[in-house]
């Protein structure tokens, strides 16, 4: 019996859209921004900071901070790890408490996240990749009110940054095509990608 549904994708795709759909149509929850503000609340951050740094790795600069925090404080100085810092590995690891609080919640849809790594040995979850061509995905994102210049920066960096935290902090590959049950180019449409998901779903728990 599935009762959670994972959704990773590539960035501009739709995802999110189309993952409300699903949730709507089974009556689950969603897990999406409500998984950032989970993840905010056990790392004692805010949404819009976790928005920042999650799924990317640690730029040079902020390594370099950490290392000179980790050494600087001594005496009465707070030690690093009351500084809360959300750093890369950090996220990683709220990540998969967050992702596991989710899946306890009852029926759910979670998008991205790592749930399908770290859910991935469970019988019960259905995964799911969605993506898109680039110039699909540019389109998109200008027809929310980016300019070009900047959707094209997204789409040429965002996944890039998303498959060097896996490797880096998971010690996975990203996309991993094996991890999936379904894989959905969403050019076809949100609604319809989003019927198509949950007929796939339906007919994986009657086969």
């Amino acid at each position: 019996m599935v009762n959670t549904i994972t959704i990773e994708r590539e960035f501009g795709c739709g995802a999110s859209e189309i993952a409300s759909l699903v949730a709507s149509r089974l009556g689950w929850s969603l897990w999406d921004e409500r998984l950032t503000q989970e993840i905010a609340r056990l790392t004692e951050s805010t949404p819009q900071a976790v928005e920042q740094r999650e799924w990317r790795t640690d730029p040079a600069v902020y390594r370099v901070f950490k290392d000179f925090l980790r050494g600087a404080f001594e005496g009465g100085l707070p030690p690093t790890n009351r500084l809360h810092l959300l750093d890369a590995r950090r996220i990683a690891a709220v990540s998969e408490i967050a992702v596991k609080a989710a899946l306890s919640s009852g029926p759910s849809v979670i998008v991205g996240r790592g749930s399908q790594f770290f859910l991935r040995n469970r019988k019960d979850v259905f995964h799911v990749f969605l993506y898109a061509s680039r110039d699909y995905k540019i389109r998109k994102l200008i027809s929310r009110g980016a300019t070009e210049d900047k959707a094209i920066e997204q789409i040429d960096t965002t996944d890039k940054a998303r498959a060097a935290f896996v490797r880096d902090y998971l010690g996975l590959k990203w996309p991993e095509p094996p991890l999936y049950h379904a894989m959905f180019n969403t050019e076809m449409g949100e609604s319809c990608t989003a019927a198509m998901l949950v007929e796939c779903v339906q007919q994986f728990e009657r086969d």
